[in-house]
């Protein structure tokens, strides 16, 4: 065993180890040495026999004890048990003082003392040279390969068919699926795709998911990386692994770059400054932009703080297609329950679980379904019933930050303020892809020149929902924060940066009176829509959802 051990040292260790053995056993033998050599202890009778026999060479006395050389060796007997004077007649006798007495113990100390701190410089080096190895392995996994570890491209497995509920993404992504299994029929064409797509939407609503069916679709390597990975307490490692996994990824075209959180790296530059993370998203841009025209490689990001998107990272030729991945309406939630229920023997109806779970992401909804499952194992049953959602139902909220839950009575509050929106949206000319009762898709479409009268319709349309429900209910409520705080900010910049208040020279007065006028439009104008809003609502209220092309052929009916 001993021989193992010494084997799996290094040289250094080894050279000391061996010291450290021959050491001790020096030690070991000087001990052994000393208790062999000790005088043995004999009575009166064996010390008379040693007298008379004149085998007594020469005696010691050690306070009381009486040590005695012979040729055949030493021995020990009690001083008072003896006679002196008889003793001194024939043999010379050595006093000890006390300093001799304790020379052996000392000699036997100063050894113990020796080894010990001996045994204490090996452990101070030992320790030193396994921090030293440590420092040298760290340094050497950060800064040569560290980057290189994790980037791997995998095949996924997922199609669109196993992602339920996002209908509008599909489609919207299908274009960059087919550039993907066909690039030669865009490029003798002279088209090309976007080179980055960015998937944006509150947490838990399947944007990776998205991306991975997407690599799915096309068959394609997906090389997964969170944006955190790239922020390095090392300067430059962050810019290295951008590059390598940019090179990565043109050696496997056509493949995809999926970036988790793109907010950690692509936060806005300024502010407080951080060199290696604006390095690392410089050199992110620097590879985007070095893309070659059909390349083969197609970067999705994913966030859900698009506000916070360094602006060079959204310009033309950077992320040009950006889709929004709502929070799934009744229909969607519908489809994704199906999902989740579809291996558990359940009796609950999957419409009204739907119904129940107003404003659950994809995520929220595996969770309400798999505790509602342990619910009912909890409880002996083999079946899952409608009551075991009821019973986890809050745990799940609890349990999620901000997941919106409406009762009976808030949700046809929100139809009036969400249809109101939809109405404005439509007569005022405001582009939308998709109202629902529980967000907004105002199309925020990027212009050079925008107009006065365009900016006034928008401020309308985010007031028309505390209108509507004040006419209805003759009451304010608490869901009109952002929107009013949109309003309100546009507003601000109409009178501060545009100069479209009454003054070229910015007051709050001026932008008070485009507030108030607004919403004496919006009021006006709603006190003369009650029956379509009406219809509205009750759309909302039941499918949870409207689109652009739906509101366009509901108000033909209309008039």
């Amino acid at each position: 065993m001993l021989k193992e051990m010494v084997t799996g040292l290094n040289f250094k260790s080894k050279k000391l180890l061996i010291s450290l053995m021959a050491f001790s056993i020096v030690v070991i033998l000087l001990i052994f040495g000393y208790i062999k050599n000790s005088p043995s202890i004999i009575n009166l009778k064996h010390y008379e026999k040693l007298l008379n026999s004149n085998a007594i060479k020469k005696a010691k006395i050690e306070q009381n004890r009486v040590i005695l050389y012979t040729q055949n060796g030493s021995f020990v007997i009690a001083k008072d048990g003896i006679d002196i004077k008889e003793l001194l007649k024939d043999t010379p006798i050595e006093i000890a003082n006390e300093s001799i007495l304790m020379e052996d113990i000392i000699s036997i100390s100063f050894l113990t003392v020796v080894f010990l701190v001996i045994l204490f410089i090996a452990k101070k080096r030992r320790d030193k040279e396994i921090e030293s190895t440590r420092e040298e392995r760290q340094k050497s996994f950060s800064l040569d390969s560290i980057s290189a570890l994790d980037i791997h491209p995998v095949l996924s497995n997922i199609k669109f068919s196993d992602v339920a509920g996002i209908k509008d993404v599909k489609e919207e992504l299908e274009e960059i699926v087919d550039f993907l299994k066909y690039p030669m029929k865009y490029k003798e064409y002279g088209i090309s795709l976007p080179r980055g797509v960015l998937l944006m939407g509150p947490p838990g609503v399947g944007k990776t998911l998205v991306a991975k069916a997407v690599a799915g679709e096309a068959s394609v390597p997906f090389f997964y990386q969170s944006g955190a990975s790239f922020v390095q307490i090392y300067v430059g490692m962050g810019a290295k692994r951008v590059r390598e996994l940019f090179a990565h990824a043109k050696a496997y075209a056509p493949s995809i770059i999926f970036i988790d959180e793109i907010d950690a790296v692509g936060k806005a530059r300024g502010g407080m400054r951080n060199d290696e993370r604006e390095s690392t998203l410089n050199q992110l841009l620097t590879e985007m932009d070095g893309f070659e025209d059909s390349s083969g490689v197609i970067v999705i990001g994913a966030t859900n703080k698009i506000d916070i998107i360094d602006e060079a990272l959204l310009r033309s030729g950077r992320f040009d297609r950006r889709v929004f991945i709502p929070l799934p309406d009744l229909q969607d939630r519908v489809e994704i329950l199906n999902v989740y229920l579809r291996n558990k023997p359940s009796l609950a109806k999957v419409e009204e679980i739907a119904k129940m779970s107003v404003g659950f992401s994809g995520a929220a909804l595996s969770t309400l379904v798999n505790e509602a499952a342990i619910n009912a194992l909890r409880r002996g049953s083999k079946i899952i019933e409608i009551d075991d959602f009821l019973a986890v139902k809050t745990k799940v909220l609890l349990g999620k930050r901000k997941v919106l839950s409406f009762s009976d009575e808030e949700k046809k509050i929100q139809s009036i303020y969400q249809g109101a929106k939809a109405l404005c949206a439509y007569w005022f000319e405001v582009d939308f892809d998709k109202i629902t009762i529980v967000n907004d898709r105002l199309k925020e479409i990027e212009k050079e020149i925008e107009s006065k009268t365009s900016m006034l319709s928008k401020i309308k349309v985010y007031l028309s929902g505390s209108v509507a429900t004040k006419i209805k209910y003759n009451e304010k409520f608490t869901n009109s924060t952002q929107d009013l705080k949109r309003a309100t900010v546009m507003a601000q910049n109409m009178v501060e940066n545009y100069g479209m208040g009454d003054s070229i020279v910015p007051s709050q007065a001026d932008i008070k009176k485009i507030l108030d006028e607004s919403y004496m439009e919006v009021e006006k104008f709603l006190m003369g829509m009650d029956e379509p809003l009406e219809k509205i609502a009750k759309l909302l209220y039941t499918q949870e959802s409207i689109s652009k092309e739906e509101m366009k052929s509901f108000m033909h009916e209309i008039f």
